[in-house]
Formats: C-alpha cells, structure tokens, sequence
C-alpha cells in the first residue's frame, strides 16, 4: 500500500542520472539496454525516440499508474507514477543504476548530478497562484502587498533549496509548480491544470570510489522520506488538499 496515495491526485518517484560525458546512442547498446528492463518488467512494451537523441519505454498511461524511463544524450531517467508502493518505485530505480554502468558505461566517475525526486499533483480548475497563497501563507514581509485593493496574485511558487553538508554536494529542493498564466486570470477561463509540488534530494559530481550510484539513490531516498514525512505533508500537502476542498 503507497502511503502517499491519499495526500494528492497523482504521486510519482522519479530518478535522473546526469553524465558529464555524452552517452552511448547505437542501436544494440540502447535496445540491448531497455530489453534488460523489459525483461524485469514486461508490461513496459511502448518504445519510441523523442527529439531524435531520446529514446523512451513505458508502460501504457491510461492504466492511471505506470513505469517510464529515458535514455537522453546526458541523462539516464527512470520513473513511476502512483507506484502501489514506495519500494516498487525504488526497485525500479535500482535496477536502472545497476545496469546503467555496465550497459551504458556510466562510471561513477562521470556523475554530473543524481537525482531523486517525490512529486505531488493536484487537479484545480482556478487560479493557482491565489491558491497557493491562500493555503500556505507568505512571508510577513509581503503579507501586506495581498492587501492591496484590487490586486490578484498572478505568480507565486516558493521554493528553497537547502545544502545538507559543508561542500554543498548534498541538496534538497522543495519547490511548487503552478500552471496559471495572466490570459486564465484576465479572462476568468480556468482549465482543470495541475498544481504540483517537488520535493527534490541531489547529489552533484562524481562519486566517492567506495560509493556505488545504488548506495547514492538510497541515501536520497532516506532524505526525502523524512523530509515528506516531517514536513511536507502536514505543512504543505495537507493545507493543499484543504484549502481545494473548500473551493
């Protein structure tokens, strides 16, 4: 059971691979690459090339929950949107950091960036930005600025970025994403869009030689978990769901 499921429309786990160093783009290293992934999970059928330099297999989207993942000129992704669980997202991850090395020679040398990432989507039909600011507040420093007469919040999307050790290699990321333009607040037309909230865990550069890209993802993993469970549900995701609900 995810126990995530509940607290927005759509969950997803996410994993990118970031490469200093061009990767590999011959037909037998990338098929022979998404075979092995096939043959893990043989529901993920659908394999295209996208933008000519990425190529992509998932699973069919209209089941509501499904596995992706990319090979890019410089980034190796892999995802799973309203996974059953948790650790059915982070196998799949695994299996892509155990086979990128090997099958698309990503040392843990080449490493620009790994990421980890927990999303959280809501439908709403209405103005983001007034909602956001509405169900989390804003700084005491602007609260006064939405008092002005007249006045309509067009853009608001906090965000902080946060360094978890001295060099800064370490870093979470909570961000919100709104999808409301001045055009749907000038004219009061609102399309059903989603709200989505990112809570990001990065390692940047090369790993340590000890260090394998497993080990990496798993220690993102316990950053995010803790930090969902500390705090975003109950300071963000929570107020979220409540304040849409009154709408």
């Amino acid at each position: 059971m995810n126990r995530y499921s509940g607290l927005s429309d759509d969950f997803y786990i996410n994993l990118n691979l970031g490469t200093e160093m061009e990767l590999p783009s011959g037909r037998e290293t990338v098929l022979h690459y998404f075979e092995r992934l096939q043959r893990k999970y043989p529901s993920m059928r659908k394999f295209y090339c996208r933008d000519k330099r990425d190529f992509v297999l998932e699973e069919d989207k209209d089941r509501g929950n499904y596995r992706w993942a990319t090979v890019e000129n410089r980034r190796v992704c892999s995802g799973y949107v309203n996974p059953p669980s948790v650790e059915a997202a982070m196998e799949q991850h695994r299996l892509v950091l155990e086979l990128a090395p090997f099958m698309l020679s990503v040392s843990p040398l080449d490493c620009e960036a790994l990421d980890l990432l927990f999303g959280f989507d809501f439908t709403y039909r209405g103005n983001h930005n007034q909602l956001v600011a509405e169900a989390l507040g804003v700084s005491p420093a602007y609260e006064r600025m939405l008092d002005v007469p007249g006045s309509t919040v067009v853009n608001y999307e906090p965000a902080v970025t946060l360094a978890l050790d001295e060099d800064c290699r370490t870093q979470v990321r909570l961000s919100i994403e709104t999808r409301t333009n001045a055009f749907q607040i000038r004219t009061g037309d609102f399309p059903e869009e989603q709200l989505s909230v990112y809570l990001t865990a990065r390692q940047y550069g090369s790993l340590p030689p000890d260090v394998t890209y497993v080990q990496a993802v798993d220690n993102l993993f316990e950053i995010c978990r803790d930090l969902v469970d500390s705090y975003v549900v109950e300071q963000v995701l929570q107020p979220l769901a409540r304040t849409i609900a009154l709408k």
